[in-house]
């Protein structure tokens, strides 16, 4: 079965699907993203869909449930280079997609993804400081 390469950047999982989506390859990903955030301790997850042309109702909910675990595994998940035709159907579709932060791009996802972490830090430094 193919398999969506995850690569690892600093404390950023990144996804780029470059192929259509399909249930099973959705699933694998999804367990692939989870057993890689566990190992590594990732803090962010930067999912690029780009090379998506379509996305139906059963992988919106995949990409809503990736960010679900990545929150619950203490990592910001943020979907990039969404095209105009996906947001249109996925809203059309009625998917909330509540979990999940987008950006227009890799530059603007990673900036997301940074801003969380360097809040965290300051939010941890404080904990320490009042301690």
């Amino acid at each position: 079965m193919d398999r969506i390469p995850i690569l690892k950047l600093g404390g950023v999982l990144i996804v780029t699907i470059q192929v259509d989506m399909h249930d099973r390859l959705a699933l694998a990903l999804e367990e692939d993203l989870t057993s890689k955030i566990a190992a590594t301790g990732a803090r962010g997850v930067l999912i690029e869909i780009s090379a998506l042309e379509i996305v139906d109702s059963f992988i919106g909910r995949m990409l809503d449930n990736i960010a679900a675990i990545s929150r619950v595994l203490d990592a910001e998940t943020v979907v990039v280079g969404m095209r105009p035709a996906v947001a249109i159907t996925l809203v059309e579709l009625g998917l909330k997609l509540r979990g999940i932060k987008t950006a227009l791009n890799v530059e603007r996802g990673m900036a997301m993804i940074h801003d969380r972490l360097a809040a965290d830090d300051l939010e941890g430094a404080r904990a320490r400081y009042e301690d």
